[in-house]
């Protein structure tokens, strides 16, 4: 037996590997990096994938369970992620998988019926909240998860009615550096924008409140129910962990008049946190120059260099920002 690295399949080797995953009741993912891949002869016996710091296809032929395969996998996505500069690893498996990883030294975060997401550090999400969470506040706490890619008026507006409502509002501005935007840059955009609302603090998701950028639906049979189930995880991870922690009793999302899967994941978010004592504000959505403002129709302008009409459906905070740092001239 042999561990195999690959960065880029050939077509006869792609094709053996796809058709391991489907025998496994797994999908092929293009957001793969690459894949070790464990034979025994010619024969393809096991394979294990990696996305940056996200491991994922981990499989094993059903006559070699038993035989601690798995760890052999999971040593050389180790090593690779390591050597890549990650050292946080994220793993997503089926709930049946989970005593298999805690021996391989991966800890529980969060699972559903369907989904079992897992990292390589005991105790990391609880490390995280207690890192960025500096203050214990009371009386009515909000909640706000955004991408803000960039931000927007509609997102100032969004956080504007929230503040009213709230004593404190925490705004989450998702880590993931999946967007045109950096998560630094994100990040930075939203406090520029709201610094004048003195009950709003802004923090990072970190890698652990959900992104459907990221989300993994390979092994879902059902690919449609894919952002069902990733509401039901993220759902869990805010309930068990980041509520409790910041004293949240409010959340608030945005009317999703353009969108109908975020619309529907605003619903499962509605039923999700409200049968645990969170309620749930959908505020509707801001319009100007006869539309709702999106970032997408944003970043359109800006593509567009359509500067005129891109400064009146973002913040002068903003349009600094972007203009500073060189997004256009």
């Amino acid at each position: 037996m042999y561990v195999e690295l690959v960065k880029q399949f050939d077509s006869q080797k792609k094709a053996i590997w796809q058709e391991f995953l489907k025998n496994a009741n797994l999908s092929y993912d293009e957001e793969v990096k690459e894949t070790a891949l464990l034979w025994d002869d010619d024969r393809l016996i096991g394979t294990g994938s990696r996305d940056g710091n996200l491991l994922k296809l981990i499989a094993i032929s059903p006559e070699y369970h038993g035989e601690d395969l798995t760890s052999v996998l999971l040593s050389e996505l180790r090593k690779s992620a390591f050597s890549d500069g990650f050292n946080h690893l994220f793993l997503y498996t089926k709930p049946e998988n989970e005593k298999i990883f805690e021996s391989l030294f991966f800890y529980t975060v969060a699972k559903t019926e369907n989904v079992l997401l897992m990292e390589n550090r005991k105790n990391g999400i609880n490390n995280f909240l207690t890192e960025i969470c500096k203050e214990k506040a009371e009386g009515a706490v909000g909640a706000i998860v955004m991408n803000a890619n960039p931000f927007t008026f509609g997102h100032r507006y969004l956080v504007e009615k929230a503040s009213q409502i709230c004593d404190k509002l925490y705004v989450f501005v998702v880590s993931e550096d999946k967007s045109r935007f950096s998560a630094f840059d994100r990040m930075e955009m939203v406090k520029l924008g709201t610094e004048d609302i003195k009950n709003v603090t802004v923090l990072p998701t970190g890698p652990y409140l959900v992104s459907s950028a990221t989300f993994p639906t390979y092994f879902l049979k059902e690919r449609e129910k894919a952002n069902e189930v990733q509401c039901l995880l993220d759902v869990e991870i805010f309930l068990k962990y980041f509520a409790p922690k910041f004293s949240i009793n409010y959340r608030f999302v945005g009317e999703e008049p353009l969108s109908p899967m975020t619309n529907e994941y605003n619903k499962s978010l509605k039923s999700g946190l409200e049968k645990e004592g969170i309620k749930v504000f959908e505020i509707p959505r801001l319009q100007l120059n006869g539309g709702v403002v999106s970032a997408s129709k944003v970043r359109e302008l800006m593509d567009n260099s359509d500067i005129k009409e891109l400064k009146s459906l973002v913040p002068s905070t903003t349009f600094e920002y972007l203009k500073n740092k060189g997004f256009f001239s």
